[in-house]
């Protein structure tokens, strides 16, 4: 099992901190020593893990916020107060996500779910935080993305899956939106200078609530799949399926831009992993993807820091 770094007098925001990986990743931070913010989208599930992180980890100093990444007046309301508080923000681990809704369905800005949610929102926060991230002067910025990745592709020419909508691929569109982000992210700040590190990791096959939670949205209660608890495919408890994004996240030896996930791809202690082709589509492939969600979002411009 892999132990966490001691992280005293860190403070920590995990999206999608009341199940999965997000929770047990809230859990072994505040263990190690951090504050974590946890950000969830409904407020009452947070306070339920908050008391179950509590009971494990009685000194752990935690503290519930309500964000909806589907919802961007949502993320700036949350930036906005976290930032109120002038508090120092030294890691943003971006977790929360949705996979594979069995229709098209959309975001309160009209964005297709998964790719607003996935990554729209991300986009938006860590950009809304990013100033305060570098000011820690050694933030580190640590997004979740998927190996459903590395058999993806920007769809530019209808990114909101408008024309035909395909769960899977729509799906794996918006999570190498999420590596592109942290592999430009990383670009900008080493060509600027800043004290930030941006790492990405992907959880393998880890048996959450993901897998079924976005199939459950298009049907009634009574035809609602429960959650997965044993597997085909090779799988993994959610304790070994948090520790790339954790090793992204805290470990003194992760790199810039650098890549995070089991060693055996769907199970197995971390390793670093070579980037995959579909992120590697030529210098501007990011930098556009960046471009766009940038408009989308009316994110504040990186001139300002």
């Amino acid at each position: 099992m892999y132990r966490v770094p001691d992280q005293s007098g860190k403070r920590i925001v995990v999206t999608g901190a009341n199940s999965g990986t997000g929770k047990e990743a809230a859990k072994r931070l505040a263990a190690a020593g951090a504050e974590v913010v946890m950000a969830v989208r409904s407020p009452e599930r947070g306070e339920a893990a908050r008391a179950e992180i509590a009971a494990a980890v009685p000194e752990a100093r935690l503290d519930v916020r309500r964000l909806d990444l589907a919802d961007l007046n949502s993320v700036r309301l949350f930036a906005e107060d976290l930032l109120a508080d002038g508090e120092p923000i030294h890691t943003l681990i971006n977790n929360a996500g949705i996979m594979r809704p069995p229709k098209r369905l959309e975001t309160a800005d009209g964005f297709e779910l998964q790719f607003g949610t996935n990554f729209l929102g991300p986009f938006l926060l860590t950009n809304l935080l990013l100033h305060r991230l570098v000011e820690s002067g050694g933030g580190r910025i640590a997004t979740m993305t998927s190996g459903v990745a590395h058999n993806a592709a920007i769809r530019f020419t209808d990114l909101q899956w408008r024309a035909s909508y395909r769960p899977f691929a729509a799906y794996g569109q918006s999570k190498l939106g999420n590596m592109l982000m942290g592999i430009r992210l990383a670009q900008i700040a080493e060509a600027r200078g800043w004290p930030l590190l941006s790492t990405l990791a992907h959880p393998g096959y880890t048996r959450t609530n993901l897998q079924t939670a976005g199939l459950n949205l298009a049907r009634s209660p009574e035809a609602a799949k429960p959650p997965i608890r044993r597997t085909l495919l090779p799988s993994q408890d959610v304790a070994h399926g948090a520790e790339p994004i954790l090793f992204a996240a805290a470990d003194p030896a992760a790199a810039q831009g650098a890549y995070y996930g089991p060693k055996r791809m769907l199970t197995g202690p971390t390793r670093r992993i070579d980037l995959p082709r579909s992120a590697r589509s030529g210098p501007d492939y990011a930098a556009s993807l960046w471009s766009i969600a940038a408009d989308l979002t009316a994110a504040p411009g990186l001139d300002a820091l």
